[in-house]
């Protein structure tokens, strides 16, 4: 019989969500690498290049993967004849860990969680609570699986109930292209089916914990209806040619996970989560002899390859660009941008349209005027940064506003990450705009070409709040240009075409 002290369970949660912040699983390095090596998609490419390199940058400097570093999900296993020496509950214990994680002097990490979320939505400033699942189950130990969920693949999360006649298959491929790029392709998929509307929603995030293995299935051969169907959806996913950031290619899924339950006879119960490239989960065991340990990935693991934009890339000094440069630029085409722009997102979004629709100024110095504005909230600086890793958010989430800024505040163009919606292509089309596209899942190689920062607007918001950044040789993709041509529509749609015709290797 185990006794499991009260500040074990905590160190050990806490250590955790730091380390997983910074290391990707070796097992996810390695499917990237093989995704790398066999892509031919040059944008899709690119975009695995930025995520690797990003990858050994954070282990090498002990930095968060992503700014989003999620919102804590844990399972825990919780043997019956475990002991405790403690004074607090369970769940508080793990959100007392998470607490520490996320205010870690040396690596603070970025606080995503609000409160009220159907009201004031207050950051709780810790990012707690976690979302807790516990399993009393037989033993004397307790086993925890841990993960940090981003929002962007967290939103993608898909539920339906079949028909027990009904194709998984089917409903599969009709419903991942519907998600967009916003997911952060590639990553992994979580299926689960059956039981209950809730069980079916359990299984797929917690199959999300398992390690990537699909080449060692495909290698030695499924077995079960369930591997047959993870194979099959795996070959016909990446068939849809979405590939790395929706830029089209051969790699959207690294991995298909799925778990059954039995279900009503009546029913066929199907959830499907995405992962995204900040892949981020560990598994650890208490049996009463200390914390957890970890042990980071040698630099080995990591592939030798490093990335420099190509020579024909074309530099904009974001300071003097002008409409008629803006309307030169192609879709799928690589810029470096250098010079200042302006930073915001859903929640300065809302201010400005609530202060617009009222008819108040923006707040003084405050001007988007022929100006670019990214989408982001970066991750707090360290000694010696600017600011901390700063990838872009998901910029489907500002189309509602999109018309607003380019109609009522000389908005030039937009830097962020994943597709945007008819509408709002129909709009920067309108205005002769632009969007841009940094990498999801590159953050800090993206913070270092942020020279300077300064609050502008909003400080209240935190890291949702307005921020000029400085920035040189920022690397971005044309999204959508100026005659409203989405390369989020036009890449997939040839790299599907040109997948009928090819044999590619698992």
């Amino acid at each position: 019989m185990s006794c499991i002290k009260q500040s074990d369970l905590i160190d050990s949660v806490a250590d955790a969500l730091q380390f997983i912040a910074c290391y990707h699983p070796k097992d996810f390095i390695q499917a990237m690498s093989r995704a790398y090596e066999r892509e031919q998609s040059p944008a899709a490419r690119d975009a695995i290049a930025q995520i690797l390199v990003n990858s050994r940058m954070c282990a090498e400097n002990n930095r968060p993967i992503c700014q989003d570093t999620g919102i804590v999900n844990v399972f825990v296993k919780v043997g019956m004849q475990v002991q405790w020496d403690a004074e607090m509950g369970l769940d508080d214990m793990i959100n007392e860990g998470v607490r520490r994680a996320y205010l870690h002097p040396d690596n603070v990490l970025r606080a995503s969680v609000v409160s009220d979320p159907l009201g004031s939505r207050q950051n709780t400033k810790d990012n707690t609570p976690a979302v807790i699942h516990t399993e009393l189950v037989p033993g004397d130990s307790v086993e925890i699986q841990i993960a940090a969920k981003g929002g962007g693949s967290e939103n993608k999360a898909k539920f339906t109930i079949l028909n027990p006649s009904d194709s998984l298959v089917d409903w599969v491929l009709e419903t991942v292209p519907k998600m967009g790029a916003g997911w952060c392709p590639p990553g992994m998929l979580g299926i689960g089916v059956g039981g209950t509307a809730e069980k079916a929603m359990l299984m797929a995030k917690e199959s999300l914990m398992h390690p990537i293995d699909i080449q060692e299935l495909i290698d030695r051969g499924p077995e079960t209806a369930a591997e047959k169907l993870r194979v099959e959806l795996y070959d016909k996913v990446n068939k849809l040619g979405i590939g790395a950031q929706g830029l089209g290619g051969l790699t959207t899924v690294l991995d298909v996970k799925i778990s059954d339950f039995p279900t009503h006879a009546a029913s066929l119960p199907v959830a499907m989560i995405p992962n995204c490239a900040a892949t981020r989960h560990i598994h650890f065991t208490l049996d009463g002899s200390g914390p957890a340990e970890f042990e980071p990935p040698s630099l080995d693991d990591w592939p030798d390859i490093t990335w420099e934009a190509a020579e024909n890339t074309r530099h904009v000094n974001l300071d003097s660009v002008t409409q008629a440069d803006i309307e030169q630029w192609q879709p799928g085409e690589t810029l470096l941008l250098s010079g200042h722009l302006l930073t915001g997102r859903d929640a300065a979004h809302k201010k400005i349209a609530d202060m617009l629709a009222q008819g108040q100024p923006l707040p003084d110095g405050l001007d988007f005027h022929n100006r670019f504005i990214y989408y982001v909230g970066p991750v707090d600086p360290v000694e010696g940064e600017v600011v901390g890793p700063a990838g872009p958010t998901t910029a489907t989430r500002m189309d509602k506003f999109t018309e607003m800024m380019l109609g009522e505040t000389g908005l030039l163009g937009m830097i962020g990450k994943a597709e945007r919606g008819d509408a709002t292509i129909e709009s920067i089309k309108n205005h002769r705009s632009v969007y841009l596209i940094a990498i999801g899942g590159a953050a800090y190689l993206v913070s270092k070409a942020i020279k300077s920062s300064r609050m502008i607007a909003f400080e209240e918001l935190g890291m949702e709040a307005i921020r000029e950044f400085y920035v040189e040789n920022m690397p971005v993709t044309v999204a959508v240009d100026s005659r409203g041509d989405s390369v989020h529509e036009n890449g997939p749609k040839q790299w599907r075409i040109k997948l009928e015709g090819l044999t590619i290797e698992a």
